[in-house]
């Protein structure tokens, strides 16, 4: 049984976790703050963490900068208020690998705990985060995983074998399992920047929701077109 940690101020919140996630199969443990919440994950070392970023005391930004300073690989996804996005946005930029608003909705839980499955399977496995391909007439870039820092030599290669394709049209497809931190959209942003000095369209597809508000937020929209499904990219 997979455990994971739910850290949160309000009792009524960690109660419908309790139940909503321990149906799913979950070993759930609970905590009511950020300190607690430490000390528990110390002690049990979940692979997934889910925290509320506006706690009393140590906040969930705090909460994150710590977990990930004691194990880097754990998939930790903050929960938001609604059209809180700078918090979001800090938290990517701390490398948390999801983020969720409240009110929770039970899919969008669902999905955001089933990416953070499939990057753990992605991570153990060694698969490229960074696969081209050619895509009718357009030449594509697949994503998936984590993508970070630490994916910029595969982000580059990707690019540059893309545009030797010497095609018009570039698509940039997101496996379900896709998260950005900071750096990750950074990165991408450059070579957005370099297509669109190369005269290539971008067209993105298979954005995770909430990813796509965070590229509408930092201006990556104005530099690609983004599609909902791949027969119209």
């Amino acid at each position: 049984m997979e455990k994971i940690l739910v850290i949160d101020d309000e009792k009524p919140t960690l109660n419908m976790f309790r139940l909503l996630l321990g149906a799913q199969g979950y070993d759930v443990l609970t905590a009511e703050n950020g300190n607690e919440g430490i000390e528990v994950f110390e002690r049990e070392r979940p692979p997934l963490v889910l925290t509320d970023i506006k706690m009393p005391g140590m906040d969930g930004i705090e909460v994150l900068r710590r977990i990930k300073l004691i194990e880097p690989r754990t998939e930790v996804i903050v929960i938001t208020g609604h059209g809180d996005m700078d918090l979001a946005i800090k938290a990517l930029n701390l490398d948390a690998t999801d983020f969720i608003n409240k009110p929770i909705q039970r899919s969008i839980l669902e999905q955001a705990l089933q990416r953070a499955r499939e990057r753990i399977l992605l991570l153990d496995s060694h698969e490229k985060q960074v696969v081209v391909e050619s895509y009718g007439e357009a030449a594509a870039i697949l994503f998936r995983g984590n993508v970070t820092s630490s994916s910029e030599p595969q982000i580059l290669e990707g690019f540059r074998e893309a545009f030797s394709m010497n095609r018009e049209k570039i698509v940039l497809r997101f496996d379900p399992s896709v998260s950005f931190n900071g750096a990750g959209i950074s990165i991408l942003t450059q070579q957005l920047l370099e297509a669109e000095k190369r005269g290539c369209r971008v067209t993105l597809t298979g954005l995770p929701e909430n990813f796509k508000k965070v590229f509408r937020l930092v201006g990556i929209t104005h530099l690609a077109k983004v599609q909902d499904g791949e027969f119209d990219a």
